[in-house]
């Protein structure tokens, strides 16, 4: 006769997990929050090319939420959403960077743009606007926006490692001491920046990165189309680029 199955909840898997390294009870926690991996996954994958697999994400996320339960610490009073999605998306991207799906054309038009940018703000002092960009570049602002929307697809989650990592580094436990240093000296450095930048983009990377809204969510509020919002986001990511790779922290 079989033996009854193990009934959980949330905080026995947790228990059983910690105390005795429970298999069972790591498998019951990884299938209780597979919504989360999912949720990841399917916020990253709007903004990719239909020739990129979401299954990909998903199986790669799922390792990221294996890493979390396996670090996390229940008795340290942090919801173990937040501490996991971050991970979460940290693996997913670090898939995306393995499958390297980002064409060599967008790629050349991504370091043609950011480094017109540094040329400018060194010259200028300031954030330049879409059209000086065209100029350096000797091409039109429509073939700016159209570079712009192509590079779109290729910085899906630029910031996120800087943004969530750093914020639970110091909550986790495992964390590096200098390794949680340069993670906020980042986000600090970043956050700075963001300052920096016109009201419209600094909006945009609010609403997206601290807010959560989708490009479309960010297109309604401000009264734009999803395309444009998408343009603003990936010249606002190329100037940050450029800035903290002159700090030296690019």
């Amino acid at each position: 006769m079989n033996a009854r199955p193990v009934r959980y909840t949330i905080d026995s898997a947790w228990q059983a997990w910690h105390d005795s390294q429970d298999v069972l009870a790591r498998e019951w926690l990884v299938v209780h929050y597979a919504s989360l991996v999912k949720f990841v996954a399917g916020r990253l994958a709007a903004g990719l090319p239909r020739s990129v697999d979401t299954g990909d994400l998903v199986s790669a996320g799922v390792f990221g939420l294996m890493n979390a339960i396996d670090r996390f610490e229940p008795d340290r009073g942090f919801k173990f959403e937040t501490y996991a999605v971050p991970r979460i998306r940290g693996a997913i991207l670090d898939g995306l960077r393995g499958l390297d799906w980002v064409p060599r054309s967008v790629r050349s038009r991504s370091r043609s743009i950011q480094e017109a940018i540094t040329s400018l703000e060194h010259s200028q002092g300031r954030a330049p606007t879409e059209e000086e960009i065209a100029n350096e570049l000797q091409i039109s602002v429509d073939e700016l926006n159209t570079w712009l929307a192509d590079v779109a697809s290729a910085n899906v989650g630029p910031l996120d490692h800087v943004v969530f990592d750093s914020t639970v580094a110091s909550n986790d436990a495992t964390s590096q001491p200098d390794h949680v240093m340069e993670k906020n000296e980042l986000s600090d450095v970043m956050r700075e920046e963001i300052q920096k930048l016109p009201a419209r983009e600094q909006s945009v990377l609010v609403l997206y990165y601290d807010d959560g809204l989708t490009l479309a969510e960010i297109g309604e509020a401000l009264g734009v189309t999803e395309s444009r919002v998408s343009q603003i986001h990936s010249k606002a990511v190329l100037q940050l680029r450029s800035r903290l790779s002159a700090a030296g922290l690019g």
